[in-house]
This record gives C-alpha cells, structure tokens and sequence, in this order.
C-alpha cells in the first residue's frame, strides 16, 4: 500500500503559523483509516514554534532557498531559512523511509506550496513558485499535490498503485 505525505494543517492539526488548522477533508480522512498517511508540518518538525510569524520567499521560489541564493525571512526580518531546510530534509527522511512518491501539502506554504506562493512583499500577492519542502520533494521525484488537487492527488495515487499491482479503496 502507497504511503502519502500529508501536512499536518490538512488533518485539522492547529500547526499553521497563526496556529491554526484546515480540515479535516474526507478524502484525507479515509487515507487515515486505511494507515497510508504520513503526517508532518516542515515548519514544526524544523523547530519553529506555533504560532509564528508569517514568513516568506522573496518570488516565492523554494528551489531557490535550497540552492542558497534566496533566504526565508519572517514579517520582522528574521532569517527563518534553516529552519524551512532542516523542515525539508527530514519530510525528505519520511519519503525516503516510507518509500513515499506522493505528498498532499498546504497551498501557497512557504514550506508546503506547490504552484504559487505569495511574493515575499507580505502583501498578499501570488506568484508562481513552490515552498522549500515541495521544491526538495519534486527534485527526488515525489508527485506534490496540494488540497485544491485532491482529484488529482487520488488519481496518482491510483495510478501508482495500479503500477505496483497491488489495489486498495482509494
């Protein structure tokens, strides 16, 4: 059975920097009662406390923060990056231990997002990017969903499972 990824936020775990949570959903609900969900908040697991201030990438580029060229940097200023890395490397940890080729990560994250981010202004404004931790994902070939993708997100996973022969309700 293929593990998932999963943010904690998504599972309704108050780890959001504002210390709050989103869902549950029901998809993720059922993935958890099948044993397949592997829950992590980079943020948390890279010892940033909750709540936190908002942080941001300036053009809202992970792979950027990863090959060192871009920092994370809070509200106030405050240089975060290594704690986003140290979050990154250890959902890498978890791919790696669970053999996991699927994650479902919180939108528009710094961390977690996989198509846009907000530009590092703190001003609300989106551009296309993705966090650190979908970033270092997507490079060792994870397939990075967010919550608006669950259709997609289910039909990967079919697919995968489809490719390893084995079947499951998913």
């Amino acid at each position: 059975m293929q593990k998932i990824l999963v943010s904690r936020c998504l599972l309704g775990h108050r780890v959001r920097y504002d210390g709050g949570a989103h869902g549950p959903f029901d998809l993720l609900q059922q993935w958890l009662g099948e044993g397949r969900v592997v829950a992590l908040c980079p943020e948390v697991a890279g010892g940033l406390p909750t709540p936190r201030p908002p942080a941001e990438i300036h053009g809202g580029q992970g792979g950027a923060v990863l090959d060192g060229r871009l920092p994370v940097l809070t509200i106030d200023g405050e240089d975060v990056t290594t704690a986003f890395v140290d979050g990154a490397e250890q959902a890498l940890a978890l791919v790696r231990e669970h053999g996991i080729r699927l994650a479902l990560l919180k939108a528009r994250s710094p961390s977690c997002g996989n198509l846009e981010n907000y530009d590092g202004s703190f001003s609300g404004v989106r551009v296309a990017g993705e966090g650190v931790t979908a970033a270092l994902l997507r490079r060792a070939g994870v397939q990075v969903f967010n919550e608006q993708q669950f259709g997609e997100a289910r039909r990967a996973l079919q697919a995968l499972e489809s490719e390893a022969g084995t079947t499951g309700a998913v």
